[in-house]
């Protein structure tokens, strides 16, 4: 050890890192090494740490006494004192109230009803009889909750200490006692859970002194029975006893000293066993582990501190007060504001949702989806259509039978059409608006450190948006009125009166063809096996039938249904169901599907079935329309028609068809040109030109500029996790690299160890347990032959890390062999082998 001083350096930078962080209230964030002790409940972790400092400063007491996790920062030094994190400045040399801090900074967080919190206490400990150690002492596992324990418990304690040892930088020191099973050990049970391989547990024997009589721990501590792969270390603590009479310390290290040194199973490993070796396994181990984890530490911070250099810029010379600063920052954020605003209608943005469409997107949707589809809806079904048309002429005829079509049934059945144009067009204005101000809000948000400034900025846009949405509203209104004003029947596309008699459905045909209008899939309700259920096909709508698959690739048919006779009805979903729902039924009260008179179909929200509505408009399937009595008793009193009036209601009826086909695609053509023109892109020039005018008119500046107090609050945490990183990294460069790291053992046969998924299996032919697997047996016997006498000279002995007296007594060194050691002769040396012949 007194070889690798550059090794021991390396504790105290892990300890100066976790200050770092620790002193601003930022946790690191990083897997530092540390030792974490683990182990059942009354098994000596209190009773290790406590030899290790030197000192009584651990709370105890019956049932869970450590509730919070206590990282143990053990330094050397010539003087002995104490501190807390949480105290910075206040030093504790008397360990009776290091105690008393400890109960109470636990009660305050987690209260005195037995509770338990995975936020750490740091205890620093200077001394002269400890080594550089970093250890978290973490509550006990237990399995039964006692007296005002809560319930669950053993999950609660469960889940704190995976949390410290699942990190692949964390050793486990994993605590046994010898007077109890070792095969069924908890704190090896969950070691091995993190970490199979071995590398990261070393295992403490505790109680020693307790064991019965006649029995011992010795292939055990040999790693013979039960092997790790870093092996056992033997400890004996204080008793209870010893505790309650003010033991010293001293004499306990010095009393353990002295049980290994005269116990003779144990004697021979003694320079291998105790506190004080324990201390430096740990500190070698731990050194070794902070050495191999230092650079992708060093990594991990490097990354973190690009991560904040564009952030941290913007601050370093940050000042409140500066106006040429606040004048800049709003000029930035309204350009930024213009900019994502264009680039969310454009559709160029940085951050593209695959969830759901928004801004231009979603605008574009509303143009060419949802705007034709609520024009259809407003058109009549044929026989509505025909009994209006009959009942003009009639009107305009009067008491006079007609001979000739009259012009005015024409007119005034388009203008009612015409006049029933505003309200879809209205309507899109509505839907367009509506997703602009969605689109403002999302591309305001980054203001949100000013929230004046972003509060008046949305004010004064959705203050145009309104003001251009009632203009275009009225032009609109007046593109649906200039319709009105003028019946162009020299329009190259009317058919005309010489035309009229030719049937407009027979037209229609032929241009749309079986064309395919819509795919996509839908889901089947009333033909399911189960009431209530659904089936997931894939639909294919044509201008003449309906067909379903059962996947995209439309390789399986389920069926195809004809359109004939078809309307649409909306129906209401079931009770949990959260689909929007429609059916299609027949008008003539026939089966549409086998013995089903509708079919009931859903998609996933009202927005896709509006748009399926939509596309079986345009197939011919229209909504079911319910008359009211008023039309049931007009329909009476109009009688029926002659063969002259039919062939006249056929000529208008072609006339009205063919005309507000023209009408239809003006309208869908000139509505989103005219949003376009008059909110859209007006709203941009706006936003871009004139907001920042507007800005500096409605409040004064300094205003607009406050900071809220979160972003405030933000920025200091930015800075001061900024300046901890980058002091963690010069930490870290002080790291020597001329320092050696000792290899890790050859692996072990640990199946022994039961997880927890096999820990409930009974354990037959398990091994056995340290304190039975001798037990029946005499104790161990004098050797029928002379042992073997003891090494001349046992080497030097371990020299203390940084010359740091550990106030032990020295181990006995024997004789040189003369006498045996229990009473024979020594052994002799054996004589050379005689070299056999060469052969001839």
């Amino acid at each position: 050890m007194s070889g690798n001083q550059g090794m021991q350096q390396l504790i105290p930078i892990v300890n100066r890192l976790q200050d770092a962080f620790t002193s601003l209230g930022i946790p690191l964030g990083l897997d530092l090494p540390q030792i974490a002790v683990v182990g059942s409940q009354s098994a000596g972790k209190s009773s290790v740490l406590e030899n290790f400092v030197g000192r009584d400063f651990l709370p105890r007491g019956s049932g869970i006494v450590t509730r919070r996790p206590l990282v143990l920062q053990l330094f050397y030094s010539k003087q002995e004192y104490a501190e807390f994190i949480h105290c910075k400045g206040r030093i504790f040399t008397d360990f009776d109230l290091v105690r008393k801090e400890i109960e109470d900074e636990t009660d305050r967080v987690t209260g005195s009803n037995k509770g338990i919190s995975n936020i750490p206490i740091n205890l620093r400990v200077y001394s002269p009889n400890v080594l550089n150690l970093t250890l978290i002492d973490l509550p006990g596992m237990t399995k039964v909750p006692v007296g005002d324990q809560p319930p669950d418990i053993e999950i609660q304690i469960r889940n704190m200490l995976m949390e410290f040892i699942s990190k692949e930088n964390c050793l486990i020191l994993a605590i046994s006692p010898a007077n109890s099973d070792l095969a069924n050990s908890d704190a090896l049970k969950i070691a091995k859970e993190v970490d199979p391989q071995g590398l990261r547990t070393i295992g403490v024997i505790t109680k020693l002194d307790l064991m019965d009589e006649g029995t011992d721990a010795r292939d055990i501590l040999e790693n013979r029975l039960l092997p790790l792969r870093r092996g056992y270390i033997g400890v004996v603590n204080r008793s209870q006893k010893d505790i309650e009479g003010r033991k010293d310390i001293k004499a306990a290290l010095a009393a353990e000293r002295k049980f290994f040194l005269c116990h003779p199973s144990y004697k021979h490993m003694a320079d291998r066993m105790g506190t004080p070796y324990l201390q430096r396994t740990l500190n070698q181990q731990l050194t070794n582990h902070i050495r191999n984890t230092l650079p992708n530490l060093r990594n991990k911070l490097q990354s973190q501190l690009l991560s904040m250099e564009k952030e941290v810029e913007e601050f370093k010379n940050f000042r409140p007060d500066d106006p040429a600063r606040k004048t800049k920052a709003m000029m930035q954020m309204v350009t930024t504001v213009a900019q994502d605003l264009e680039k969310s209608i454009e559709g160029a943005g940085s951050e593209i949702s695959t969830k759901e469409l928004s801004g231009g997107a979603k605008i574009n949707r509303i143009f060419h989806e949802r705007f034709p589809f609520e024009l259809v809806k407003i058109e009549f079904d044929e026989k509505e259509m025909r009994r209006e048309i009959m009942i003009a002429i009639k009107n305009i005829h009067g008491i006079r039978t007609g001979l000739f079509t009259p012009d005015m049934a024409f007119e005034t059945i388009v203008k009612k059409q015409v006049t029933l144009l505003k309200e879809p067009s209205l309507k899109c204005v509505d839907l367009v608006v509506n997703e602009l101000t969605n689109v403002i809000h999302k591309c305001t948000e980054k203001m949100t450190r000013f929230p004046r400034l972003r509060e008046e900025s949305e004010r004064i846009i959705n203050t145009r948006v309104k003001e251009r949405e009632q203009k275009t509203k009225d032009q609109l209104i007046l593109l649906v009125e200039i319709q009105l004003s003028y019946m162009n029947t020299n329009h190259e596309d009317f058919i005309g009166f010489a035309n009229a008699q030719q049937s407009s459905e027979s037209v229609n045909k032929r241009k749309v063809g079986n064309q395919v209008i819509r795919k996509g899939w839908l889901a089947l309700h009333n033909i399911s096996m189960f009431k209530g259920g659904k089936t997931e096909f894939w639909f294919v709508l044509t201008a003449e039938n309906l067909s379903w698959f059962k996947d995209e690739e439309e390789k399986d048919k389920k069926y195809m249904l004809s359109l004939d006779n078809l309307k649409l009805r909306d129906i209401e979903g079931g009770f949990m169901s959260r689909r929007s729902m429609f059916a299609l039924f027949n008008i003539e009260n026939r089966n549409v599907y086998k013995d089903y008179k509708q079919l009931e179909l859903s998609a996933e929200n009202q927005e896709e079935v509006d748009s399926w509505k939509a596309s079986f408009l345009r197939a011919g399937v229209y909504p079911e329309r319910k008359l009211d009595p008023a039309d049931e008793s007009t329909r009476d009193e109009v009688g029926s028609m002659d063969p002259q009036l039919e062939r006249q209601v056929e000529t208008i009826r072609n006339l009205v068809d063919s005309y507000l086909r023209i009408v239809h695609k003006t309208q869908r053509d000139m509505v989103p040109k005219t949003i376009m023109h008059m909110v859209v892109n007006e709203l941009k020039e706006f936003v871009k030109s004139e907001l920042l005018a507007h800005l500096y008119s409605t409040q004064d500046q300094s205003t607009l500029m406050e900071e809220s107090a979160e972003e405030a609050q933000r920025r200091e945490e930015i800075l001061r996790m900024y300046h901890a990183t980058k002091d963690a990294l010069g930490i870290i460069g002080e790291v020597s690299s001329s320092t050696i790291s000792t290899p890790a053992p050859p692996p072990v046969d640990d199946d022994w160890i039961k997880t927890s998924e096999t820990s409930t299996r009974p354990m037959n032919n398990g091994p056995p347990s340290p304190k039975n697997w001798n037990r029946g047996m005499p104790a161990r016997p004098a050797p029928s032959r002379p042992a073997p006498t003891m090494p001349a000279r046992m080497g030097p002995s371990p020299t203390p890390v940084g010359n740091i007296p550990f106030n032990l007594p020295p181990p006995l060194i024997p004789s040189r062999p003369g006498t045996g050691i229990h009473g024979g002769p020594p052994p002799n040396i054996p004589d050379r082998p005689s070299i056999p012949a060469r052969p001839q």
